[in-house]
């Protein structure tokens, strides 16, 4: 392989070889080895690049694409599409979530309106407003609860690289 760059790329980060093999998932060993000139795995070279936010190819020192291994120049690609795939993912999900939330919101507008309809009308009495308040008191957490334990993983399934946010997501404008 060419020479790596992999030590000034975290210096220039003021980075310790601990601080870049706990942010890469990698041994502090690996680090050390990898900074010596020994080769390594090409996810081995994909995680080093995520934690230092370069793409692969920066991590050797020789500029021309053309000498760097096949393996390599297309891991950069891969990894660019699985960031795409991934952010249209979330992206997918959290629309889903929009919605949901936005259901849950509107139904207790609705509620809401038919309880002081019926109010009007003299056909419930006053502490029918009782129910209007626990649903807005309880809508948050058995919202968080379905979406968490009983559309979570049938999400997780259809958008395989998303994942949960923890609060209720703005519908997109």
């Amino acid at each position: 392989m060419n020479e790596m760059r992999i030590a000034t790329l975290r210096r220039e980060r003021g980075w310790t070889q601990e601080r870049l093999a706990e942010t890469s998932g990698i041994a502090v060993r690996t680090v050390q080895r990898l900074e010596r000139g020994n080769e390594a795995s090409l996810e081995t070279l994909s995680a080093i690049a995520r934690a230092l936010d370069v793409p692969v190819r920066e991590l050797f020192a020789a500029e021309d694409g053309a000498a760097l291994d096949a393996g390599v120049r297309g891991l950069d690609e891969r990894t660019e599409a699985a960031a795409a795939a991934a952010a249209s993912d979330q992206a997918a999900r959290d629309r889903f979530a929009a919605g949901f939330w936005s259901m849950s919101t509107a139904l207790g507008v609705l509620f809401g309106i038919v309880t002081v309809v019926l109010l009007v009308l003299h056909v419930w009495s006053a502490l029918v407003f009782l129910l209007v308040g626990a649903y807005w008191a309880v809508r948050y957490p058995v919202g968080r609860f379905l979406l968490d334990t009983v559309m979570g993983p049938r999400l997780d399934r259809r958008w395989p690289l998303s994942h949960a946010s923890g609060a209720p997501v703005r519908a997109a404008r």
